[in-house]
């Protein structure tokens, strides 16, 4: 466990927009917060990790405003709170750990502690939910989307207690209860604002028919501009099907996973980001990233996409690979310091953190 000594900083936040659209008062009272984040990654992740990440900048922000914050996560992640482990490394990085046992330990963990907290962050998934009513200690959950319909089940059942936070209006569900929408923030100072683009297309994610990789090939090729691919390989059937020939095509280059340092480059040399899915994103974190670097982005207009992109001004939102194909002819015709100021005025790490200790006090306060 390691723990450092920080000085109270007072929070900023004005608001934060609730279901009903209340505002909420901000105090300055410092907290006693435990954030359970997952452990299928270290946090923050070396590579990807969506939700590691989300649960980093989270805990990072927290502890800096003052608040006394143990992260729940693998014993190989870096914190400037508090840090509780378990598992001794990420289950999707080291094929010895078992993810359902090691998972009940590390929920088990935060709960046999709740009472030394004020409030619990939930930033894991569903299961963490199953404990809630065993403690007094008010649970918020994220909920980072529904990877089956067969989870809303669990979500259904802790409705009343769940303190539910969307990340995006997209992502609601009609069957539960929301506490708040909170959008996802990043640390402006990873991403690297690039005046001028370059003249390769990218695409950064994971390597899935749902991510759309093939539609970005397709698009690349009729545009006759290089692609560049980078992320994991989620569906191998499909990468050697639908990808792998087209690595043969010398403007055509799959780098892997990349870690924050070449992500950044990559993002910030791009001429724009394909995000082509064929299912509704949650959220959609580098969206966010490649806007910061001032790349804009060409989606299809599913899921948070109307959310995070202002058509013509930080991107282009399509329906199919005709509309992409003629979209990356107009980036031109857009402004990268548009895309930086955008995410500067909605996304920052800042915005989400102070809307989260906003909600912590207004839910300990009710």
């Amino acid at each position: 466990m390691q723990e450092a000594a920080h000085s109270p900083v007072p929070l900023t936040v004005a608001s934060i927009r609730q279901t009903e659209g209340d505002e909420i008062d901000p105090t300055d009272d410092a907290l006693r917060i435990g954030v359970i984040a997952s452990i299928a990654h270290r946090v923050p992740p070396r590579d990807y990790g969506p939700w590691e990440q989300v649960a980093s900048t989270l805990t990072e922000g927290l502890v800096a405003r003052g608040h006394d914050v143990t992260l729940f996560a693998t014993a190989d992640s870096v914190t400037t709170g508090r840090l509780h482990a378990v598992a001794p490394a990420g289950y999707e990085e080291d094929a010895g750990i078992d993810a359902k046992a090691y998972e009940g330990l590390h929920n088990a963990a935060a709960f046999e502690g709740a009472g030394r907290f004020d409030i619990i962050s939930n930033q894991f998934d569903f299961m963490p939910l199953t404990y809630s009513r065993l403690v007094a200690t008010p649970v918020v959950t994220t909920i980072h989307g529904f990877s089956s319909e067969r989870i809303l089940p669990v979500y259904r059942a802790y409705d009343s207690i769940g303190h539910y936070v969307a990340i995006s209006d997209a992502d609601r569900h009609p069957d539960l209860s929301y506490a708040a929408t909170i959008h996802h923030g990043i640390d402006l100072t990873r991403f690297t604002f690039a005046e001028d683009a370059g003249d390769y297309l990218l695409f950064l994610g994971r390597i899935h028919p749902d991510k759309g990789t093939h539609r970005a090939i397709e698009v690349a090729r009729r545009s006759g501009r290089p692609l560049i691919l980078a992320g994991i390989v989620q569906d191998e059937p499909y990468f050697r099907a639908m990808v792998e020939p087209h690595l043969r095509d010398p403007d055509v280059v799959y780098l892997g996973p990349v870690r924050p340092q070449q992500r950044d480059a990559l993002l910030g040399g791009a001429y724009a980001l394909l995000h082509l899915i064929s299912f509704a994103e949650p959220f959609g974190l580098s969206v966010v990233e490649a806007l910061a670097t001032g790349t804009p982005v060409i989606a299809t207009r599913l899921g948070s996409m109307p959310e995070l992109i202002r058509p013509e001004v930080t991107g282009f939102l399509v329906s199919s690979v005709d509309d992409a194909t003629a979209a990356v002819e107009r980036v031109g015709e857009l402004r990268r310091r548009d895309c930086r100021d955008d995410v500067e005025g909605r996304f920052t790490a800042d915005h989400m953190v102070d809307r989260y200790a906003a909600l912590f006090h207004h839910i300990l306060d009710h």
